[in-house]
């Protein structure tokens, strides 16, 4: 535990885990820089970046596995690091998920789940044994090994172990990596209720937007060791703070306009407004996210647009769309508006999100893509 003259925080609150300006080094680069956020209790908060950004450091800071060159880690309003004091990881009340699941290849199912909580007695191991398998819905095959069981069994098992103890935070790094597409997305909503069930608070890493998206309550978007945004999915998506997560988040286009007002610009789709004020001041060029969903199929609708590529995605059909000047968008139709290439289609901008950057002068199209990794 803590030695007793090792100091609370001041003006803690009851957030159960608060990272304060932390800074990690490795060598002599600094891989995570000036970094807060905090986690309230029983929510699930994702770190989502590319390889390199720092989320995987900040995971191990938090483990206790790296020690911070500044700032501090609280759980329970405690210090828990700080440069000069590392509290041991085994006395923080965690709970691990890796990629690999980790788990014993000589021990049983059972005996895996019983593993963090062996100081117990023979009768309370069988009963958290039991609660775990039931927890995870694997009720019968406690006497399995390893290596009998499939791969999103594997990563079930290894979540009742980190529940097993019941840890005040569990942390999990790209856990669901290792799996096909299919099991992925069906394990990822499956593991969320029952972290959501059981009242878990989780920190998860991944570069998986979609991953980040379906679990967490949640979400920081990291590059190069800084946290830039902490918000909600839904606010990721259509409130991006800049330019970088933007780009990283979702599908969509920058398109040069004019903003006529704090929540109006005119580009060449027409003048539309949003609820968002634009700190920007007036008459500035700007370029304007517009997400597939922003851009609607409209027959009616003067504005055509020519089809130029097209993704079927079952309900719906991705549309590249080339403007008159040259400019793309990118637009979802439901999958029985079934357009050829070449063709003509009328579309309009229903748009309440107005996201708007300077427009960089080096920008080469009328529009460019700000992200269309699907």
């Amino acid at each position: 535990m803590i030695p007793a003259n090792f100091p609370k925080s001041a003006n803690s609150v009851s957030y159960l885990l608060e990272l304060r300006d932390l800074a990690c080094r490795y060598d002599d680069r600094l891989v995570v820089r000036g970094l807060g956020m905090h986690v309230e209790a029983g929510s699930i908060a994702c770190l989502l970046g590319p390889s390199g950004c720092g989320k995987t450091t900040v995971l191990r800071a938090i483990a206790g596995f790296h020690p911070p060159e500044s700032g501090e880690i609280l759980i329970n309003g405690r210090r828990v690091s700080a440069r000069g004091f590392m509290l041991p990881p085994e006395k923080r009340r965690l709970g691990m998920v890796f990629q690999d699941h980790a788990l014993f290849p000589h021990l049983t199912v059972a005996d895996n789940i019983a593993f963090g909580v062996r100081n117990s007695t023979a009768a309370e191991r069988r009963a958290i044994i039991d609660e775990m398998l039931g927890v995870v819905g694997l009720h019968d095959i406690g006497a399995r090994y390893p290596h009998e069981l499939s791969g999103g069994q594997q990563q079930r098992v290894a979540l009742a172990r980190a529940l097993a103890p019941k840890p005040d935070l569990i942390l999990m790094d790209e856990p669901f990596s290792s799996l096909d597409v299919d099991l992925r997305e069906r394990l990822g909503q499956e593991v969320r209720e029952i972290l959501k069930r059981e009242g878990t608070t989780v920190v998860l890493v991944t570069h998986d937007q979609h991953e980040a998206f379906a679990l967490g309550d949640f979400v920081g978007v990291m590059q190069e060791g800084r946290l830039l945004q902490w918000d909600t999915p839904y606010n990721l998506y259509h409130e991006p703070n800049c330019r970088f997560v933007a780009d990283f988040i979702g599908q969509g286009v920058l398109l040069p306009g004019t903003l006529l007002a704090p929540d109006t610009v005119e580009t060449e789709l027409g003048i539309y407004r949003g609820h968002r004020a634009q700190s920007l001041p007036k008459g500035t060029r700007v370029e304007v996210l517009l997400r597939p969903d922003d851009i609607v199929p409209d027959s009616e609708s003067p504005l055509r647009a020519e089809v130029v590529h097209k993704a079927f995605k079952g309900a719906e059909i991705l549309y590249t769309l080339q403007l008159a000047s040259g400019g793309r968008l990118l637009s979802l139709f439901p999958s029985h508006a079934d357009h050829s290439l070449g063709e003509r289609v009328g579309i309009r901008v229903q748009a309440d999100h107005l996201v708007a950057f300077r427009l960089e002068e080096l920008s080469e199209t009328p529009a460019r893509a700000a992200h269309t990794a699907i």
